[in-house]
């Protein structure tokens, strides 16, 4: 990514509820529902499109690790859980010589073999993430 590894790490930390203004066509909006943004066991939902259908994700932070740049959310409800078991994601910045890479995990459970990978929403993490870097380097 071409923006400030700090940039990735604060808006998804700090303050999600801007990702929207960043990638609209992805992210619709992030509501706090418990909580503070930026502290671990706050709870937030996020509003996103995903193959063309409104979708939400409630999901609560269980990690912050601002040295290592990495926080994992967990989802708790929403359109993931109701067909894969465990779901999480974890964003974690790291530099290697002058270039600053942005990293998401996700981890689930498909409870059978007839529910397919989360490729789509693979595809739509590197969409949001290339709009909110592209936000970043037209702003400066």
């Amino acid at each position: 990514m071409k923006a400030n590894k700090d940039v990735f790490h604060d808006v998804f930390t700090n303050k999600p509820h801007h990702v929207s203004t960043m990638s609209p066509l992805h992210v619709l909006g992030c509501e706090l529902l418990e909580g503070v943004f930026g502290t671990v066991g706050s709870k937030i939902c996020w509003t996103y499109t995903l193959e063309g259908k409104e979708k939400i994700s409630k999901q609560v932070i269980e990690t912050i690790d601002e040295e290592k740049k990495v926080i994992t959310f967990k989802e708790f409800e929403g359109d993931l859980v109701n067909k894969y078991d465990n779901w999480k994601a974890t964003l974690h910045i790291e530099t290697k010589g002058e270039t600053d890479l942005v990293c998401w995990t996700m981890e689930y459970e498909r409870p059978n073999e007839n529910v397919p990978e989360l490729i789509n929403l693979l595809d739509f993490i590197i969409g949001m993430s290339k709009a909110i870097d592209d936000h970043h380097v037209k702003m400066n």
